[in-house]
């Protein structure tokens, strides 16, 4: 079954059963081959996806140090005079990924990877835009734009686009592509920064202009005090790389993500919620499994008729213990 959709009671046991899924497809393929590659992301939605799969490395179910991984994104104009300030930020990708999984695995993974956006200083980003505007195209039909630098660009857009963007993407297939790719999914559809609009085939590793709501919702969450310390910019994997790995394990919860969820899985693929590209990724032959709580489950549930009329299979362990995911996790799936 190339598409398995589990309904969980909430986050916590979401969360079991999500890291149950991820340690088994790791158990199978470390048992058959020496290195992992796993695709991380960031949010709230995986957190506590990630304590449970550190239990698991610190227990010995699996190996750490024969894991390497990717992330989905990291901004670019974070506060700090370097880089090393911007990684070391409280709000970076890298930062978060310490706190959240790194710091706590007695064994550390082999490498792990988040994209170079601290490398960039988004002043120097917004002067290049202004002096060169013949060498980049932006693409997207809603506020945030993918900002596509083109092969004749020079000086600091072409580091950008040769020595991040590029080699990222270079990277991630010189180690053979990722296994295993965990996601979450925006309140708009959208996955890490492949903003509403933005094509599938703008880039593999975009630069984004963000959209002015995404600024502005970092500020009200609480991420950065004023809008002028928010990031504008960022690095990401456009949804097309993200689904390129052999298995994506989609994760979400509550009420603001049903819409996108059931618009993913029920609509047409269209770049206005990114994440419906696991269509496309389905048809290819990819493995895609949702975990969701209740509430963002709420409109497949509602419509489980045409989901199973597509092929796709509902799996409820709502009324099972978070004890007894393990022996659920890929039942009746095969990976």
């Amino acid at each position: 079954m190339p598409f398995a959709i589990y309904i969980t009671r909430d986050f916590d046991q979401m969360s079991k059963v999500a890291a149950d899924i991820v340690e088994a497809d790791i158990c199978e393929k470390q048992a058959i081959k020496n290195e992992y590659i796993l695709g991380l992301a960031t949010g709230n939605t995986p957190t506590g996806l990630y304590k449970h799969l550190a239990q698991a490395f610190n227990a010995g179910r699996i190996d750490a140090r024969r894991v390497r991984s990717f992330n989905l994104d990291e901004y670019v104009g974070l506060p700090g005079e370097n880089a090393q300030q911007r990684a070391l930020h409280p709000e970076s990708y890298s930062y978060f990924m310490v706190s959240e999984l790194f710091s706590l695995l007695d064994r550390k993974f082999c490498e792990t990877n988040v994209p170079w956006g601290t490398l960039v200083d988004q002043e120097k980003l917004i002067e290049a835009l202004e002096q060169c505007p013949d060498c980049y195209e932006m693409k997207g039909t809603d506020k945030g734009k993918a900002i596509v630098i083109n092969n004749h660009a020079e000086d600091f857009l072409r580091m950008i686009k040769e020595e991040i963007l590029d080699a990222y993407e270079r990277k991630i297939a010189s180690f053979g592509g990722i296994d295993l790719h965990i996601v979450g999914v925006g309140g708009r559809g959208h996955v890490a920064f492949h903003e509403s609009g933005i094509p599938f085939d703008a880039y593999p590793v975009l630069l984004v202009k963000l959209d002015d709501n995404t600024v502005e919702n970092a500020v009200t969450d609480g991420h950065f005090a004023a809008i002028e310390e928010s990031p504008q910019y960022a690095i990401s994997m456009g949804a097309e790389l993200v689904y390129r790995a052999r298995t994506v394990v989609l994760l979400a919860n509550g009420t603001r993500k049903t819409g996108p969820i059931c618009d993913s899985v029920l609509g047409p693929v269209t770049c206005d919620v990114p994440v419906s590209y696991g269509q496309t990724f389905v048809d290819k032959g990819g493995m895609l499994v949702y975990v969701l709580d209740e509430p963002a489950a709420a409109g497949l549930l509602a419509r489980r008729t045409e989901v199973e009329a597509r092929g796709y299979q509902i799996i409820d362990v709502r009324d099972q213990h978070c004890e007894q995911a393990a022996d659920l996790a890929f039942y009746p799936i095969s990976i």
